[in-house]
């Protein structure tokens, strides 16, 4: 059988797939990357793929003047969420998500959520095809101005922080969001840490700091978000496999 290939949006140079790219590459799939920001433009249609990416970045979802290419980002989403394409959307990714399948996105009141963090799972996320086998206390790097303040219609809480609710959750059977960084670990966090030090600093935080506690969650940030990498890749072969079946 040939690989599944995974089509996944990065919209800036300092976001790419990290950690989750690593693990859908290292269990077999093929990863694509477009860089809109690059100038790549972003299809209509995921044709080709069996899977697909959304990652995070400092716009807004509906940030369209900051980052021009979001609304063919949001009409690919509706579509893919139309076809029942495997979707994962990361921080950004999932605030698009939400926003396209009729939840709302907001700013922040406060100070944003950056470093390491603990999510809880919900009853929901027991029988989830990608969060089923999360720890009580699963250790999450947040780093978000927005956040999902309504879920869209019909989806799935699936983990909620202290702070936000809606850390992850399902939209239908196949289309997955999360607020949280599953793909970054220490070397991100790090540099996300130097290049935003003003931003840590008003927020009462240390660049020291917050790469100290990413770096001391490493083995579990990898052990939990590798899990879900992969059972993610699982869901992108058996839906493929059921598109071959039905012709």
């Amino acid at each position: 059988m040939t690989p599944v290939r995974v089509l996944a949006i990065q919209h800036e140079d300092d976001a790419g797939p990290g950690f989750i790219g690593e693990r859908i590459r290292a269990l077999g799939a093929h990863l694509d990357v477009l860089h809109p920001y690059l100038g790549d433009p972003v299809p209509l249609t995921t044709d080709g793929y069996d899977g697909l990416v959304v990652l995070g970045g400092t716009p807004g979802p509906f940030d369209d003047v900051a980052a021009p290419w979001l609304p063919d980002v949001r009409r690919l989403l509706a579509t893919v969420l139309a076809e029942e394409l495997p979707l994962l959307g990361i921080c950004l990714g999932g605030e698009l998500l939400a926003a396209v399948a009729g939840g709302k996105v907001d700013r922040v009141d406060g100070a944003p959520e950056i470093g390491l963090h603990s999510l809880t799972p919900t009853d929901a996320a027991r029988t989830d095809p990608l969060f089923s086998g999360l720890p009580a206390a699963a250790p999450a790097v947040e780093w978000h101005w927005e956040e999902i303040v309504e879920l869209p219609p019909g989806a799935v809480s699936l983990c909620r922080s202290e702070r936000f609710p809606h850390q992850a959750f399902r939209v239908g059977s196949a289309a997955w969001g999360t607020q949280f960084h599953p793909e970054v670990l220490t070397d991100g966090a790090a540099a996300w840490a130097r290049s935003g030090a003003g931003d840590l600093a008003a927020a009462r935080l240390t660049v020291e700091g917050v790469t100290a506690a990413v770096a001391a969650g490493e083995p579990e940030l990898r052990r939990v978000w590798g899990d879900v990498a992969a059972r993610w890749v699982e869901v992108v072969t058996a839906a493929r496999s059921s598109r071959s079946e039905r012709g």
